[in-house]
């Protein structure tokens, strides 16, 4: 199944909610409005089928400072899971985070071993570096007792 990795457009927003849907109401990743999409679209990277157009994947890179991003939205649709396409995504979001010159990339994550195994390690999420923005974890449906775990890369 070949697949491309790109900048994703505006016209991409309802098929990138849909694939995100399931996600969202089961509180595993944070519901972001169309138009919260719409002024974020360059820091996304889509993964689409490359014959039907399909968007199968996603993943946002935010940057918090000049040194420290952030792994974001990372969802990979049902039926195309186990096939690396994950993988490849947090792979182009450190390109883009060395390309940008950052230094470090965090997650916060259920998927721990997953994000191990790409390199990044566990920290405790009181020692984020630059005090990461907590706003984001007020829309979560745990907040304000949460089971992710941090996670750090260096670049």
């Amino acid at each position: 199944m070949p697949v491309i990795y790109e900048k994703p457009l505006l016209t991409d927003i309802p098929e990138m909610q849909a694939i995100v849907r399931k996600e969202v109401e089961e509180g595993i990743i944070l519901p972001r409005s169309d138009d919260e999409l719409a002024t974020n679209i360059r820091s996304y990277t889509i993964a689409r089928e490359k014959e039907e157009g399909a968007i199968v994947g996603y993943v946002a890179l935010h940057i918090h400072s000049v040194r420290l991003g952030e792994v974001r939205s990372l969802i990979v649709r049902e039926g195309f899971r186990h096939h690396r396409i994950g993988s490849r995504l947090v792979e182009e979001t450190i390109r883009e985070g060395k390309a940008l010159g950052l230094r470090e990339i965090l997650t916060l994550t259920y998927m721990g071993t997953f994000f191990e195994r790409l390199g990044f390690r566990e920290i405790p999420k009181e020692s984020i570096p630059e005090h990461k923005i907590w706003a984001d974890c007020i829309k979560c449906i745990h907040f304000p007792i949460c089971n992710e775990i941090s996670l750090i890369r260096k670049l």
